[in-house]
């Protein structure tokens, strides 16, 4: 998984997006399908971005000023910093529950990854015992299994499949 810092043109909103890797952001951004969760808007980019490299196990901890960062571009520019925007309080408790709630559900789950589709069809079908399954399923496939009725759901949250979590 790789997390990029991205942000809307339309509206100036800045937010964070999880891919599978950079060709997948960039398939995403072709099809259109990278949107502003803000505005909806799909003129969205990738936003500058500092790297955030740790210091050297032999380096002391200097206290860092908590001050904002100016901008050097002169006055007529305008300067972002800290643009996330802020979700009330009530909006992180709802976000926060759904997250533990995920994560409650995966765990009584089996990562079946790019299978998917295939498992999620043979339990439909009955040609495998019944049990919770989580994985990979491109659009169509997804599409697909809720024609034929498979009942399925996209995981809200993402998540970092087994083995890939560094």
């Amino acid at each position: 998984m790789i997390v990029f810092d991205l942000e809307c043109r339309a509206g100036g909103h800045r937010f964070e997006g999880w891919f599978g890797s950079s060709d997948d952001y960039a398939s995403q951004q072709e099809r259109g399908l990278v949107t502003c969760p803000a505005c909806g808007s799909a003129d969205v980019g990738k936003a500058v971005m500092a790297p955030n490299v740790g210091r050297k196990g032999n380096q002391a901890v200097t206290a860092r000023s908590s001050a904002p960062a100016v901008s050097e571009a002169g006055p007529d520019a305008t300067a972002v910093t800290n643009a996330a925007p802020q979700l009330p309080p009530e909006a992180m408790a709802m976000l926060h529950a759904i997250a533990e709630k995920q994560a409650e559900v995966l765990k009584k789950s089996r990562w079946v990854g790019k299978g998917f589709a295939e498992t999620a069809r043979a339990i439909h079908y009955g040609e495998k015992e019944p049990e919770l399954v989580h994985g990979q399923a491109s659009p169509k496939e997804a599409q697909e299994l809720m024609e034929e009725g498979v009942g399925i759901a996209p995981v809200l949250f993402p998540i970092v499949p087994p083995g890939e979590a560094n």
